[in-house]
């Protein structure tokens, strides 16, 4: 992307400039070495994990509590200075880039469990403790958080992007899990929203509308999530096909019989090849899923039992079946680094992390279709997903010095999010809009939906200071 992303110059006057240094200058006093104008630091905090260019914030504040979030949120809002939280940086769409300067929040600080409720299975948490943290802390209640995007993120980032990730087919996305939010409105105003309650028909449903909103709308300071028990038994297998159809095709027959699978992961011949060269694996370079069953002992052999018959009838060529933790733990490592796998495939280059997710039942159509464009463009592009509720990705890596191999990409992009749309889908299962996929939500929605939300932002943050630029360009 590039500098034409900047569509208003309001934030770049002399006037909003020197309000900007006016705002540092109020504040470094109450944050002392917590406010930061160094350039490293800044440039740290102007890009998430896959988003190629960096825009830097003016200067990076870490706040503490909710107060402080409040006190910097009221000086932003009386200068009119954009203000952008950031979590742990593992976005992919340009979601915590400063496009207009301005300061950045950085709530890595704000990281504690608040409070555990075992009689009613949820917990208090601030938004910079990462899902990891989270479930350390955990460990030992019986419980865990099972939202997992694969990266460690916090989980105030996950909640603004409305994250989903390897466990959706069976505890769904974090907007089913989040029952309460603090949020520091734009003018500095601290609401809560939400109750802890199983079930509401109080009003509108804030807490899902600031799920997903990616920061434009308030700044999460406090999140009351729900928790579910660790099961007795788990139990993991690889499977390997000769072809992707027969993959995905098995994946639309284990939904369909009602089997309770936790976790499909589909991994493409290209994306097995970079995990057994990054992980050392030794895994049939085909395509291949990663299936997981949890319950009991009994239960999860009962289900595989069933799994394998279903996985035969689409060709199977190999299966691996792993009780053994130590196993499933190296397994499920190699999962999530699939994104560092792929990078080190062609070093250099920058990754373009795309990302739609359609019915189940036209899963099969998405993925072949985009494969098949993938290679006629001459690209080097893993694809791998989260299949069972129809999510994948495709990690385009691509030379940034050849502009001819990135309009091809961009071709193949744009095609890939059309076929989505035409098949009933959408341009981002989970990485939500940003800076990437402005244009694509128009499409999506068309232009009286985009500008209904784009009323919603202007009445809860009339000037404009929240993270200015990210799902729609500014008016």
């Amino acid at each position: 992307m590039s500098a034409s992303l900047k569509t208003s110059n309001r934030f770049e006057t002399a006037e909003a400039k020197a309000n900007v240094a006016r705002a540092i200058e109020q504040l470094r006093p109450i944050f002392g070495d917590r406010l930061s104008v160094g350039s490293a630091v800044r440039e740290q905090h102007g890009r998430g994990e896959a988003y190629a260019q960096g825009f830097p914030p003016d200067a990076v504040i870490w706040p503490i509590n909710t107060a402080e979030v409040s006190r910097v949120a009221k000086v932003c809002n009386e200068l009119r200075v954009p203000l952008i939280a950031f979590g742990a940086g593992t976005s992919l769409e340009g979601h915590v880039s400063a496009l207009y300067g301005g300061i950045c929040l950085d709530m890595s600080r704000m990281n504690q469990v608040l409070e555990v409720r075992a009689d009613d299975a949820d917990c208090v948490v601030q938004p910079g403790i990462t899902r990891e943290e989270l479930n350390a802390y955990l460990r030992d209640t019986g419980f865990y958080f099972p939202i997992d995007p694969g990266a460690n993120a916090s989980i105030g980032g996950m909640i603004s992007t409305r994250a989903s990730g390897t466990n959706t087919i069976r505890y769904g996305t974090i907007a089913q899990n989040v029952m309460a939010l603090e949020v520091v409105l734009a003018n500095g105003e601290v609401i809560r929203c939400g109750n802890r309650a199983r079930k509401s028909s109080a009003g509108y449903d804030l807490v899902r509308l600031f799920t997903g909103s990616e920061g434009t709308l308030g700044i999460i300071t406090e999140a009351t999530l729900r928790l579910h028990g660790q099961p007795e038994a788990v139990g993991s297998s690889v499977c390997a096909f000769p072809d992707l159809r027969g993959a995905v095709d098995t994946v639309i027959e284990l939904i369909q019989s009602g089997a309770p699978v936790s976790r499909i992961e589909f991994l493409d011949e290209v994306q097995v090849r970079a995990c057994n060269a990054y992980s050392k694996l030794s895994l049939p370079e085909q395509p291949t899923l990663f299936i997981e069953f949890m319950g009991t002992a009994a239960t999860v052999t009962e289900q595989f039992e069933r799994a394998v018959d279903v996985v035969k009838s689409h060709g199977a060529t190999s299966l691996d079946w792993a009780f053994d933790e130590q196993r499933r733990a190296a397994l499920w490592k190699a999962r999530h680094s699939a994104y560092f796998a792929a990078r080190a495939l062609r070093p250099a280059t920058d990754c373009i992390v795309a990302d739609v997710c359609v019915p189940i039942s036209q899963l099969a159509n998405c993925v072949a279709e985009t494969r098949a464009e993938i290679d006629a463009a001459g690209l080097l592009a893993p694809i791998l997903g989260h299949v069972g509720d129809g999510n994948f990705h495709v990690l385009f890596l691509i030379d940034p010095s050849n502009e001819d191999e990135r309009t091809r990409m961009e071709r193949v992009y744009d095609s890939m999010i059309a076929t989505a749309h035409r098949l009933g889908g959408t341009c981002t299962g989970e990485h939500g809009i940003g800076l990437g996929k402005r244009d694509k939500l128009i499409a999506e929605f068309g232009a009286p939906v985009v500008e209904l939300m784009r009323k919603l932002k202007d009445a809860w943050d009339p000037n404009g200071i929240l993270n200015p630029g990210k799902v729609f360009e500014l008016n």
